[in-house]
This record gives structure tokens, sequence and C-alpha cells, in this order.
């Protein structure tokens, strides 16, 4: 099978895991990122392992990879030139977007630039019903005009979205043959293809930006691949989705709006893998990197999702982890502002500078300078000390804002722990209690290079009673990728009552998706035994404007649904399924109607080929059993200065209990474990910290 090797790309580090199939062994790299070319610390990280293990390119058997690149690309605004043809009077939708306010109070949001301005959105005469009946035909001419004035423009990309292409996609695709023949180099993207759902701004805006993000993924891609072929890897890359699948380069290239929350998404997939391994259903998982800190609900074993996510301010639809991120990492940056106060985030020092301390030319005082300054944090925890790191720059920086408020430097530190641990708390919240969820029922996994310095004090804080800090916490998204199934969501709107007649409309639906899920898999290398599908409808009640989705009953995955029998089998039982949308408003919204009537407004389908299990990472031996551990003075928020322990993570007993207060370090994360805390580490790699409570 080969070395696997996963590689994950944060805003500071670049994570590397290798795993050999046959020894069921893994190997561990970390280094610094490489924000103006990712690619390099990528390609360096592999070259490094092959180097030091002795490997050979074509010993790798699979390479994956979780990116932020689209998100950062959109963020910063460094997008190529893209333009959009669209329905004769329509050009304006981007533009008008929808009246409604992120601030109910706040009269004067601005909404969001949208990314094509005006002079490059171009009209064509044509007009399709929301049947899918052609009302006025397509004018080739005119796409043929708008595709030479958009190439003329200097544009790279081109968005097609035709008022109710998602009904029928024929002028679409008739116009992507025009643009093809006049302008074959650009990059189009049809709205049909990307989001075959109704509402026209939504599905605009997320083609728009599909469009505009392909030459950024493609150009990368192909330098991600050139690297590999040069270090003789004889695989491509599977990539990361927002979903928490992995799939193949073509696919990404197509729809790579389907990669905002590729990295997080990676670290989500491994906390859910653990959380079944310690029979641990419900978890809130931690990721705190340099840069940010990403939250996820996962409930029954399974993460919370959903269908759309504004980025950078515009609506983008697409399946996705439900991932709530926050300014807040290693890396942000303490300030004081107008009136005085102390701030944190989201400013972030990043991989370069960095924070004081690294002594790459930061000057700023960030979040690990403020835990250097406290001594939750020491030269020798940063990779083992391998990292060089400067205290007395931290201390430097730190003071540069004390002197602003008045306060000590010890001081300052600790107001930059708290504001960020409120940040964080505050992030939690919206995926737990904003979701009618109590975070008391719900384990917090932590990880990410900076999870767990801050987790212990954070759970004790919301009532969460117990933390469980992976084997390589600093490198639990790079394992993900490892751990991730192949996936992918196909939607279709089909708007329809909720009835016995609806079988026909809804079977017809189903089977559009079903062939394309079945394409999907084709191209995938996928065989269909070894793939599972997943159906689900989005529905209302009559009157409402927003849907929920209703999982249908499983279904044998090589159930053909053109043939009579599978599609009698799939939709046999329409009051059970009308009964299940009832109790699923319910539970979201805390009623239900049951003498209104539902509409069916979109059809869902996910191909899953889940991933073979991986072997479960080794426990080293305790191998300073009788060693007294080094200790040093760490600054707790309701103590002070306490003198507290040292323990290097390889010399923690399984399941024998350590009080706090405690510092575990190793290579890739510290763990604190704050006074009237314990900490046992288990037999299967993790460590359990239990929380004071009543």
């Amino acid at each position: 099978m080969g070395i696997w090797i996963g590689v994950d790309t944060g805003g500071t580090f670049t994570d590397l895991v290798a795993y050999a199939p046959d020894a069921g062994t893994y190997y561990y790299l970390k280094l610094p990122s490489t924000p103006q070319d990712p690619a390099k610390a990528i390609l360096d990280g592999i070259g490094r392992l092959l180097e030091q293990y002795g490997w050979q390119g074509a010993d790798v058997g699979r390479v994956a990879h979780g990116t932020t690149l689209g998100t950062n690309a959109l963020l910063e605004g460094k997008l190529p030139r893209t333009g959009l043809i669209t329905t004769d009077g329509f050009r304006d939708v981007l533009e008008l977007a929808r009246q409604r306010r992120p601030h109910l109070f706040d009269l004067r949001v601005p909404k969001p630039d949208p990314i094509v301005p005006r002079d490059r959105r171009l009209e064509a005469r044509e007009r399709m019903s929301e049947t899918g009946k052609a009302v006025i035909p397509l004018h080739l001419a005119d796409v043929e005009d708008a595709a030479r004035q958009l190439k003329e423009s200097g544009c790279e990309a081109v968005a097609v979205c035709f008022l109710h292409s998602y009904a029928n996609r024929q002028h679409e695709s008739r116009a992507a043959d025009v643009l093809d023949a006049v302008w074959p180099d650009a990059y189009v993207s049809l709205s049909s293809e990307v989001l075959s759902e109704m509402r026209e701004y939504e599905r605009f805006a997320t083609t728009v930006v599909n469009a505009s993000l392909r030459p950024v993924i493609d150009r990368y891609l192909a330098r991600l691949e050139s690297g590999l072929a040069h270090q003789s890897i004889p695989v491509a890359p599977r990539i990361m989705q927002s979903n928490g699948g992995a799939v193949a380069p073509s696919a990404v290239r197509r729809v790579p709006v389907n990669t905002f929350f590729s990295g997080p998404a990676a670290g989500v997939i491994a906390a859910t893998r653990l959380g079944q391994r310690a029979a641990q259903p419900n978890l809130l998982t931690f990721d705190m990197g340099g840069t940010s800190t990403d939250v996820c609900l996962i409930e029954n074993g399974a993460p919370a999702m959903q269908i759309e996510r504004r980025i950078g301010g515009l609506p983008v639809r697409t399946r996705t982890l439900d991932i709530h991120t926050v300014g807040a990492g290693g890396g942000s940056i303490g300030w004081v502002d107008a009136g005085g106060l102390l701030k944190v985030g989201p400013q972030s020092a990043g991989a370069d500078p960095g924070p004081a301390a690294y002594g790459h030319g930061g000057s700023e005082p960030t979040v690990t300078d403020a835990n250097l300054v406290l001594g939750r944090l020491a030269p020798a925890d940063l990779l083992d000390g391998a990292m060089a790191c400067d205290p007395s720059a931290a201390d430097r920086a730190i003071e540069r804002i004390a002197g602003a408020l008045n306060l000590t430097s010890h001081a300052t530190a600790a107001g930059i722990l708290r504001i960020v641990n409120v940040n964080m708390i505050g992030a939690l919240r919206v995926v737990s209690v904003e979701r009618g969820r109590d975070p008391r029922d719900f384990a917090l996994v932590a990880f990410g290079g900076a999870g767990p310095l801050h987790a212990a004090e954070i759970a004790e804080q919301m009532g969460i009673r117990q933390v469980i800090v992976p084997a390589h916490p600093g490198l639990a998204s790079a394992l993900g990728l490892l751990e991730a199934d192949a996936r992918a969501d196909f939607s279709l709107t089909q708007v329809t009552a909720l009835s016995a007649h609806a079988q026909s409309a809804l079977t017809r639906g189903f089977s559009t998706l079903y062939d394309q899920a079945m394409q999907w898999l084709a191209e995938e290398g996928i065989d269909l035994p070894n793939a599972r599908i997943e159906w689900q409808l989005d529905a209302r009640y009559l009157g409402q404007s927003f849907e929920i989705g209703v999982p249908l009953p499983s279904f044998p995955p090589d159930g053909d649904m053109r043939h009579p029998a599978s599609r009698a089998a799939m939709l046999a039982d329409i009051p059970a399924l009308a009964e299940s949308f009832h109790a699923r408003h319910e539970h979201l919204n805390g009623y239900a109607s049951r003498d209104h009537g539902i509409e069916v407004v979109t059809l869902r389908l996910a191909a899953v080929a889940p991933q073979i299990a991986l072997a479960p990472e080794s426990t080293p031996a305790a191998n300073a059993k009788g060693q007294a551990p080094m200790t040093r003075d760490v600054w707790f928020a309701n103590q002070g200065s306490v003198e507290t322990p040292i323990f290097h993570r390889d010399a923690l007993s399984p399941r024998r209990p350590l009080s706090g207060p405690a510092v575990v370090r190793q290579m890739d994360a510290t763990t604190l474990v704050p006074p009237g805390h314990t900490l046992r580490a288990e037999p299967g790699g993790h460590l359990i910290i239990e929380t004071p409570h009543d």
C-alpha cells in the first residue's frame, strides 16, 4: 500500500504525519509554513521525511492535503479578474443581494463589494421558467460577444449564471460550448454545475466565487503536483473538502469553493475518530492554532453540518462541517484601542514574522509571548527545544503595551490570556448554546499547537467536566487527513408538496443525483460496493422561507433509482417521512405544526467511500518513572505564580492519575493542567483532564 502522508498547512506551521500501513507505524514532522509559497513547506517537509527515514518517492502510496488557500485568497482579495454572463436584466443581482442585515439595528452595514464589478457583468438574451421551460431561446451571438469583451478586458475566469438554470441547464451548457470555442483558456463555472439550487443571489455569489478561485487553486495544485512528481512520488494528492471528505485534484479544480474549511475539517474528522475509539460520541472540538481557533460540535458520533456559510461577507452555499472560526490563536496580537482598553486579535503575527519570541523580526505582543512571560511555555517546550526562542523578546513585547495600560508585564500578559480565552468561549457557545445544546453534556477535545494550553481553563469556565487531548494534538489535523473518507455531495431543487403525488417528482430528481454520484465514483476509481449513498430532503412548512434537512431511511447503495422497485422502497411511507420532518422541526425550533402542509424544496445525495481503519497510535512506555520532574513558576488565574512540575509526555504512566498544577510538554504541543484538575494518560495514547465540579 505504500507510505501514507497527510499534510496540513496552517497559518504558522505546516504539519506532516506519515503512516506505514504494513507496520502500523506513525512518523511526525512540524515545520514553519511558507505563506508566500504554501507548496514549498509541503514539498520541503515531504523531502525531509523521505530523507530522514530512507524512503524513496516510489514508496509513497497516498498523499492527503488540507489547505486554506481558497479562504485566504478571498479574504485578502487576491483574486484574478473575473467576469459574469447572465440573463438579460439580471446583471445587478450580485449588487442588490438581500435586504437582510447582519445587525438588526445597524442601518449602515456596508454590503460586501461584488467580486465582479458592473462593467464585467454582461448579459445575454435568454429566459428559462422556474419549471425548466425555455421562454426565450438563448441568443448565442450575445454569449459570443460577451466572451470576446471579457477576454479583451483581461479576465481569466467567467461565471455563467442564467435565471432558473437549476430547473434546466440547457442554456448554460450551450453557453459553455460557445465560450470553449471563443475562449478555450478561460476558467468557466456554470451555476447549474456548481449549485443546482434556487435563490438567485446565493447561486450567483457561490458561482462567481468558484470561478474566481479556479485559477488560484489550479495553479497551486499544478505547483504541488509538479513538486511531488519531481520527488518521484507516483500518486496525485487527495484534497480535503469542507464536507470532511477527501477527493482527487480534478474535483477540486472544478469546484474549489468546496475547500474553504479544508484544513479545519480534517481536525474535526480526527476528533470524530478519537471519540469513536474513546467511546465518547458527544464532543466539542477546540482547534487552536497560530492564527485562529476552529470549533465544531459532534453529536452521536457525527459532526454537525451546514449548507451555507458567509466568507468575506458573501454567501457560499456548499455542504460543509459546521465549523466556527475566530481570530484567536498563538499568534494573535495584543493591542490597546483608542479608549485605552486591551484587545486581542483578530490580527495575527502568523508565520512571518511570528511572535516576538521566535526571533524573526516580530515585535508585537502575542498570545504565545504572554504564555512565555507567565511560564506556561518555555523554550524547551517548542518543538522539543528544536525551535529558536527568545523569552527576553517576549518580555520586551509585553512591556511595550504594559506601559500604555499602566500595568505590570505579568498583569498585561494575564489580561491577554483572559481576553483570548473569552473570545474562544464565545466561539464554543456559537456551536453549542446557540444551537440549543448544553456544552456541559459534551467533552472538549483540545488540539492544534495551542489548544491543550488553554483548554482546561476554558472547560472549567464553561462547566465542561472532561478535556481530551489527542496523542499528538499539534498534528491532529494532518492525522485526520489520513482518516478522511472520500465524499461528494450533490443537490437539486425540486419544489413539490410532500404527498403521495410527489413520488414521481422526487424519484426523478433523486435519479438525476444518483447518476451524478455514479459518475463521480467512476472518476474517483471507487467501486459501488465500496461506497454508501446517503439521501436527504430539505423541506419546510408551506409559507416558510427556510428549510431543514430530513435524512431518508437507509437505502442499499446499489439501488438504482431508475428502477421501479427501488423508487417504491425509497418513498413507500410518505406519512413516516412527514412525521420525521415534524419531529426534526420540533427538535430544532421547539414546535411542530402537524396539521400544516409540508413542501419539499431541495433533494440531496452524498456518496461516501469509507476509509480503511488506521492502526491505533502506539503508546510509548513511561521512560522516567523514578525521576523527579523539573519545576518552574507558572501563572494561574486564581492562584498567581505557582511552582509547577514539568513532565514530558513520554514519562506519563498510563492511567496513573496526576493532580494539577502540572505542565506536560511534547514536540508538537504543551498541555496545561491547572490546580484542582486531574490528569491521566489513557492506553489509547490520549490524555484525559478532569475539571473540578460540584
